[in-house]
């Protein structure tokens, strides 16, 4: 911040106190954030460990959690007084617009239905396919063939790798209520560096598995047993430029999935056993 002309006079060194955090500064967002922390925590919310922006508060059987992203709050309960108690005190505390049932949150669409909530990205996907020009391409029923198999070196190098960069960095979001497209996308984004035209001809691939499958997403089922599964499973050696093994695993609970993943290990196997 500078001070406005004609301040002082010349040769002197001043500085600005300020009275109050304003916005577009560095520090703004931090101390918006402590404030905020701090009026949960007084109303007996505790911080998660693992995700800093979740406060959760749970006593007498009521359940109440609390999830913020910048200056937007979603906020879920088994208790609809407790949830209006809670929007009043902070109504009291900040300057709030209440927006009704979540329906649409950072670019996920949410649904509910008698057999539960539904999750999806289609709105996202949508555009995606809109503006690569694959809106109205022919649907294809795989994201990737099973015999493909990309390399650093096979191809000829792309003169423009920013818009392959760009379209990899957009799928890599679309992966949140994707598990199907997690292993594809991890695949095309080893090649970020020095991208190819086969690496991109496997990401139009998959925009063309996605415009056949635009709204699909993640159903979190309102019956059902809380029963915690989980499956994994790994390659050998199939990246033939470090011939690292690829390990991947899903875990569902209540049959809905709510953790997976795709990494490549850190040391090559000697057998299909060993990895």
């Amino acid at each position: 911040m500078s001070l406005p002309p004609g301040f002082g006079r010349k040769g002197e060194t001043r500085v600005c106190k300020l009275h109050k955090s304003l916005y577009g500064l560095k520090q703004a967002s931090r101390q918006w954030f402590t404030k905020l922390s701090n009026a949960l925590k007084a109303a007996g919310f505790h911080q998660s460990l693992s995700d800093y922006s979740l406060f959760v508060r749970s006593y007498q059987g009521n359940f109440l959690a609390l999830l913020i992203y910048v200056d937007d709050v979603i906020l879920v309960g088994n208790n609809l007084q407790d949830i209006e108690n809670t929007k009043l005190f902070l109504s009291r505390q900040f300057k709030l617009k209440d927006l009704g049932q979540l329906k649409y949150f950072l670019g996920i669409e949410v649904a509910r239905s008698r057999n539960g909530i539904s999750l999806s990205q289609r709105k996202y996907a949508l555009d995606i396919l809109n503006d690569t020009g694959f809106l109205g391409a022919k649907p294809s029923w795989f994201p990737l063939d099973q015999n493909v198999s990309l390399t650093q070196s096979d191809g000829k190098l792309l003169e423009d790798g920013s818009t392959y960069r760009r379209l990899v960095g957009r799928l890599i979001y679309l992966t949140i209520t994707r598990p199907d497209l997690t292993y594809v996308v991890h695949i095309l984004s080893q090649f970020m560096d020095k991208p190819r035209q086969p690496h991109l001809a496997a990401a139009h691939q998959v925009l063309k598995y996605i415009k056949q499958t635009p709204g699909q997403g993640i159903m979190l089922p309102s019956m059902g047993n809380l029963q915690l599964q989980a499956f994994c499973d790994a390659d050998w050696a199939r990246c033939k430029d470090t011939r690292r093994s690829v390990t991947g695993y899903c875990i569902l609970l209540g049959g809905a999935p709510i953790s997976w993943r795709t990494k490549k290990q850190t040391t090559v196997s000697r057998s299909s056993a060993e990895a």
